[in-house]
């Protein structure tokens, strides 16, 4: 017997880990406030739902995607109270990335309850939620992270288990910070090199052989023409918006401050991506954050 999973909220990532349940068998009530995310989750196999209450009755398995921490202690606890109407016998798994005392918050309420809670963000971005090569952090008991394990492969290839509540979203602030500061760190050494007469593509390669070498570099290179089928080279379309990047940098300033943490190249990467966002008059904020590369590149 096939086991049920509610997804709540069906954006560019939930839409595409909702369709991967579908194809691995998974039965899923989807449930999402725009209409023409529920109509493409009813044509990826899902079963579409007009109401979270309804979404959860009688499922194994509720999984929330949801845009930042407010909207999801809202869902679950102080607005629709959705912890209330949840099966004993499920489990939830929240991908959104929000502050980790969000989480906790979660948890908290969810033990009170009797439902077993873990915090599941996500690193891959749209393209790798479609394909179900996600890499997922997972925040929550050893009982509980060897139970979303089977949901967890069903949309992503590499799944770790970071420690309690909360430390899933922990990991997910430290990588996307790291992730900033490299990208931030590419971008500005590979238009030194082009302001000096250097091909990007020649100095690309010199890097990735060389001790300079890195994510962005390798994956994702920031400069137009140098990397086919990325961001860059279709207009910075696509791809991990810069103000997703904004907000996982905030989340991460949110942190520093409760550990009393020293994050400084992490603040400058905050300040360089809003400086970003908020130079000439596109809106820069919908843009992919390798997009970074514009605030150093000099008008032709």
């Amino acid at each position: 017997m096939s086991k049920t999973v509610a997804f709540i909220g069906l954006g560019n990532m939930g839409g595409g880990m909702a369709a991967n349940l579908v194809k691995a068998g998974f039965e899923v009530n989807a449930f999402d406030l725009m209409e023409a995310n529920l109509k493409a989750a009813a044509d990826a196999g899902c079963t579409p739902v007009d109401c979270a209450k309804k979404a959860v009755e009688g499922v194994d398995y509720v999984v929330s995607m949801l845009p930042n921490g407010p909207i999801v202690e809202s869902v679950y606890i102080d607005g629709d109270q959705l912890l209330q109407f949840i099966p004993k016998t499920a489990l939830v798994l929240d991908c959104s990335t929000v502050a980790p005392a969000n989480s906790r918050r979660v948890g908290a309420q969810a033990e009170k309850l009797g439902v077993q809670f873990v915090d599941a963000p996500v690193s891959g971005g749209v393209a790798a939620a479609a394909a179900g090569t996600l890499a997922f952090m997972v925040g929550g008991s050893e009982a509980n992270f060897e139970r979303a394990e089977p949901v967890l492969q069903a949309m992503g290839a590499n799944i770790f288990r970071a420690g309690d509540v909360g430390a899933g979203q922990v990991a997910k602030i430290c990588n996307n910070m790291l992730l900033a500061i490299h990208m931030s760190g590419t971008a500005e050494a590979l238009q030194l090199g082009i302001d000096n007469g250097l091909d990007p593509k020649v100095l690309s390669e010199i890097m990735l052989k060389s001790s300079g070498c890195n994510w962005s570099l390798e994956k994702y290179n920031p400069v137009p023409g140098v990397m086919e089928g990325v961001p860059a080279s279709n207009g910075y379309q696509g791809g991990f918006m810069v103000d997703l990047m904004l907000k996982d940098l905030s989340l991460a300033m949110e942190a520093s401050v409760g550990s009393k943490s020293s994050i400084p190249m992490g603040t400058a990467a905050r300040n360089l991506f809003n400086l970003h966002k908020n130079s000439g008059d596109s809106d820069k904020g919908m843009q992919d954050f390798s997009s970074i590369q514009q605030l150093y590149s000099k008008p032709e």
